[in-house]
């Protein structure tokens, strides 16, 4: 069942708002003031309330007056006048100043106020559209800008790295030390992949529909022990895994394998060199329809002014390794199209925990 459109009313005479309810009210779910300050208690507690009614003759401010009034701290809901004449200079005014989007005449029908509310309503909803469009359009922008300083300055590095790395070899004769110098251009190369390889996984997220299947996560996470198998030896890392899948789960491989990478990749990246027990322990487990991944690590921690920044694109909250900006905004990404969350908890200098919850599809 829709649920019902909220409309509130304001008028000093009580007669008037009764009838007004008793009208309505089983259409519509209908609020009523009798004054400014009750009208206002009223949207605060409702901000869904999308037309508002309201006398034009009323004590202490006018109905134009009010409306003037809350154009700006309350700009969404549609305002419709309730007057007993027609002055056209009212008329005008009340355009100007009100931004009123239609006039009702006492004494009132029913079937104009129902015409009135529902044409308000489809402009109240092409509205809203109105602005989530301009809202997306506005974090694209800010997202353009920003990869645009990326690609300036990330690709750019390595590249340059290469560059230098070729003019010096073309004076070399040395064996050794033209090997040293194709291991810097290999390094510059392999950080240049992995920032193309993250730009792919941004824009495969923003785009495509979810190809939904069966998940076995043991599966999965033997692929994971394999790919870090090497690195965790070479870094003294110890790797846990734990499992606990008893029921079926179904979701899309892609994104949840791009969230497993980005945090099990972060937490063999960012580990605390000083620590004599490095540590990264995953926890899988599937019960009652939603997965619950939990990533926990012994690395240098992130700073808590920092949590709130890091699923931004771009952002980096540490200095210690270079990464592409991407990461745990595809994380973010991946979660919005599997409606699941994440939460993070970190000590600097003892490590870092992810919470990431899916639900089943």
């Amino acid at each position: 069942m829709a649920e019902k459109i909220k409309i509130l009313y304001l008028d000093d005479e009580m007669d008037n708002l009764t009838g007004f309810k008793a009208t309505l009210r089983l259409d519509y779910q209908v609020f009523t003031a009798v004054n400014i300050p009750g009208a206002m208690e009223h949207l605060e507690k409702h901000p869904d309330i999308r037309v508002i009614f309201c006398d034009q003759r009323m004590p202490v401010k006018t109905g134009v007056e009010f409306f003037e009034g809350i154009r700006s701290t309350h700009p969404l809901p549609m305002r419709i006048l309730i007057t007993a004449y027609t002055d056209i200079e009212a008329v005008i005014d009340s355009i100007n100043r009100g931004n009123i989007f239609r006039f009702v005449k006492k004494p009132w029908a029913e079937a104009e106020l129902i015409s009135a509310i529902e044409e308000a309503n489809k402009f109240y909803q092409a509205n809203s559209m109105l602005a989530i469009k301009n809202e997306e359009l506005q974090k694209a922008y800010s997202e353009l800008d920003k990869f645009a300083y990326s690609v300036s300055h990330d690709i750019r590095g390595p590249l340059s790295g290469i560059l230098g790395a070729i003019n010096v070899a073309r004076e070399m004769y040395d064996i050794a030390e033209m090997k040293e110098m194709l291991f810097l251009m290999e390094k510059s190369l392999k950080k240049l992949d992995t920032y193309i390889l993250s730009m792919h996984d941004y824009y495969s997220l923003q785009r495509g529909e979810l190809q939904i299947c069966e998940i076995d996560f043991k599966k999965m996470t033997d692929e994971f022990r394999d790919i870090y198998k090497v690195f965790s030896n070479s870094a003294d890392i110890t790797f846990k895994v734990n499992i606990n899948q008893r029921e079926p789960f179904r979701s899309d491989t892609v994104p949840l394998k791009l969230i497993l990478n980005n945090l099990l990749s972060n937490a063999f990246k960012y580990q605390n060199k000083n620590n004599d027990a490095k540590l990264v322990e995953l926890n899988i487990e599937v019960n009652k329809g939603v997965a619950t991944i939990v990533v926990s690590d012994t690395g240098i921690g992130i700073l808590g002014n920092h949590l709130g920044e890091i699923f931004n694109l771009f952002y980096r909250a540490s200095s210690q390794e270079s990464g592409s900006g991407f990461g745990l905004y595809n994380v973010k990404s991946a979660l919005l199209k599997l409606n699941g969350q994440i939460e993070v908890n970190s000590v600097l200098n003892k490590g870092t925990t992810f919470k990431v919850t899916v639900p089943t599809k």
